[in-house]
């Protein structure tokens, strides 16, 4: 800590410590506070008010000379500086100064008598050291070079405006915090790189001091002055993950005070109002200082959420909400039910509802807009290249996809408990998704149920539009059973369910043909019977270049069949020409090959094959093929 010692301190006649003057017109020796020579000038502040001389004060301050020079009585004994900044505390110490008495300079009150030496025109003009100076070393050497020290004195300084803002202290401040954080980032990636690529051993390494540890610090700051700092690191170049970090964290202290928490307070009083203004004025400054919209946002999502939260609850401004429920819709896929499940703002009406359901639908909307956007964008490429993207299990498209239907289906049973939620927004949202984002329909319908059985009383064309967007193919075996037997469904999705379900339980008797069209996976493609993000929802172009695929894999398996049919015929002949060699008794062969002849040909017709000799088609091959086998086995 700086310390400023002007003149000296020697012990009166009396016995008490004075004060002599170190220049060369010596006055008479007084002692602080001034009782042994009487004052002739009384310094009044505020409700304070200070009895001193006239000399020590204008050996070393412009202003008060000026202020005596410029008064039309000489003989004033009265002066008036309340509006100097710091108020009592920083001209005390100034006075001081002003007569020699040592003083300390320190981080709580440098930015105090730097604002107090410019308005009492304290400079070198009237003597060499003056406080002006004295506070600028102290400013340069102590204050600036360090970010801690620069950010306390900064916040010193939210109660010496305009000064401050005069002498520029408060900018030199900012670009000293953006300039050394800067400093601080680029020396903490050398040091890892260091650490990464040793150029030689180096047995003792000191650990690492976090690189965010000073933005923690700014919470202190207000909110202009905040700002301020952060568009200034922006604009020097620090990392958005450190940005995000820091506006957490300043959020976070700043909101936490902001909360009624006396439940006799009624809402919409001026306490309410207050604190919703507070509210609106932070959450609308903290958007407008996020990072760059993108896909993988380094803002998390529940900070998103709680901000959106709060800017409805607090009223914010249209394009300050469209700004969050853009961003959430981003990265809509790494969202939990918590994070969607936004309180309505509904001001005390009873008749409303729980949650705020359009939100929720346009961000939904946000994110399967940029879903089509995607699909746009990747028309032109190459067919293979397009079946390699979206047939591999893991396609994060589809990973993606399949988390947002699940979160909607949930979101959807959530909000159907609300007795005030009108089935026309309920089945927006239920309608929101296309059909091939859904590869089973169990969510939806538990949604759906449960909306109906809180919602007795709604419209039969509101039931059936709801349970209209149910595909039935896509409901599992227990959820077919629970269905047929659902009262609170109308008869058409009943039958419906009970048809399908018939005609699944016949094929899976028949051998498991033409599953494909009713939903369920073909045990000969084992890649799509992956559970979870392999088994993520099919888009209408993913589903051709799949169908494409199977057809190829069809044809193939066709013609082997063909091939070995025919060869089977040709040892039937090679036998029967053998057996004609072979045997004298034409008659007993001749019988015997008519009588297998017919048993072979009732057993083709049993089997809606082609009898032997005409050309076979490729099932009827497939079948002949198979039950030799099983007969030579």
């Amino acid at each position: 800590m700086g310390v400023v010692t002007v003149g000296e301190l020697k012990t009166s006649i009396s016995g008490k410590r004075s004060f002599r003057p170190s220049s060369t017109i010596r006055h008479a020796a007084t002692e602080w506070p001034i009782s042994d020579v009487s004052s002739d000038v009384t310094i009044e502040i505020g409700a304070s008010s200070f009895a001193l001389h006239k000399f020590p004060l204008v050996s070393r301050s412009g202003r008060i000379r000026r202020l005596l020079i410029e008064a039309k009585d000489a003989t004033i004994s009265r002066m008036n500086l309340s509006l100097i900044p710091g108020g009592p505390e920083a001209f005390e110490l100034a006075a001081k100064f002003c007569y020699g008495i040592n003083i300390e300079i320190t981080l709580s009150n440098v930015a105090m008598l730097r604002c107090a030496a410019h308005f009492l025109e304290m400079t070198e003009e009237f003597v060499q050291k003056n406080l002006e100076a004295r506070t600028e070393a102290y400013l340069k050497d102590t204050v600036l070079p360090n970010i801690s020290n620069s950010i306390s004195v900064l916040h010193r300084c939210e109660c010496l405006s305009p000064v401050s803002e005069e002498i520029n202290l408060v900018n030199r401040l900012i670009n000293a915090i953006a300039n050394n954080a800067c400093k601080e980032q680029l020396a903490s990636g050398l040091l890892k790189l260091d650490h990464n690529f040793p150029m030689k051993t180096t047995p003792n390494i000191e650990p690492e001091t976090p690189s965010d540890w000073w933005g923690k610090s700014l919470s202190v700051l207000n909110l202009e002055f905040f700002q301020r700092v952060l568009t200034a690191v922006k604009s020097k170049g620090l990392k958005q993950d450190m940005i995000s970090k820091i506006l957490i964290n300043y959020t976070h202290n700043s909101l936490q005070g902001l909360v009624i928490r006396d439940p006799h307070i009624v809402r919409g009083s001026l306490l309410d109002m207050e604190l919703q203004k507070k509210q609106r004025v932070i959450v609308e400054a903290m958007v407008s200082l996020l990072p760059t919209q993108s896909r993988r946002s380094s803002v998390p999502m529940a900070f998103l959420s709680s901000l959106l939260k709060t800017a409805i609850a607090s009223s914010a401004s249209t394009s300050c909400r469209s700004d969050l429920e853009r961003r959430i819709g981003l990265q809509l896929d790494q969202a939990i039910l918590e994070d969607i499940l936004i309180p309505a703002n509904s001001y005390g009406n009873n008749h409303g509802t729980m949650y705020d359901t359009e939100s929720i639908l346009r961000i939904f909307s946000i994110f399967l807009n940029l879903d089509e956007d995607d699909d746009e964008d990747n028309r032109m490429r190459d067919e293979s290249e397009m079946a390699y993207d979206f047939d591999s299990p893991g396609s994060p498209k589809q990973s993606s996809i399949l988390k947002v239907s699940k979160l909607l289906d949930t979101y959807l049973a959530e909000i159907a408990l609300d007795t005030n939620l009108l089935p026309s927004k309920f089945i927006a949202l239920a309608e929101l998704l296309p059909d091939h984002a859904r590869i089973i329909s169990d969510g939806l319908y538990r949604a759906v149920d449960i909306f109906l059985k809180v919602h007795p009383n709604i419209k039969d064309s509101e039931r059936y539009r709801l349970c209209k967007t149910i595909d039935c193919q896509k409901l599992s075996q227990e959820a077919c059973s629970h269905a047929a037997q659902n009262e609170r469904l109308p008869v058409q999705m009943a039958v419906q369910v009970l048809y399908f379900e018939q005609i699944r339980l016949r094929n899976a008797m028949n051998g498991g043909h033409n599953q494909f069209f009713f939903g369920t996976i073909n045990s000969q493609f084992p890649q799509r019977s992956s559970s979870g993000a392999g088994s993520g929802a099919i888009s209408p172009r993913d589903n051709y270049a799949s169908v494409r695929r199977e057809n190829r894999e069809l044809k193939l398996e066709v013609a082997r069949m063909r091939m070995r049919l025919t060869d089977l015929e040709k040892d039937h002949v090679s036998m029967k020409q053998e057996l004609v060699r072979s045997h004298p008794a034409n008659k007993i062969f001749k019988s015997f090959t008519k009588k297998l002849s017919k048993q072979l040909n009732s057993l083709f017709r049993i089997n809606n094959l082609k009898p032997i000799g005409s050309k076979p088609n490729a099932e009827s091959r497939f079948l002949f093929q198979r039950r030799r086998r099983h007969s030579i086995s």
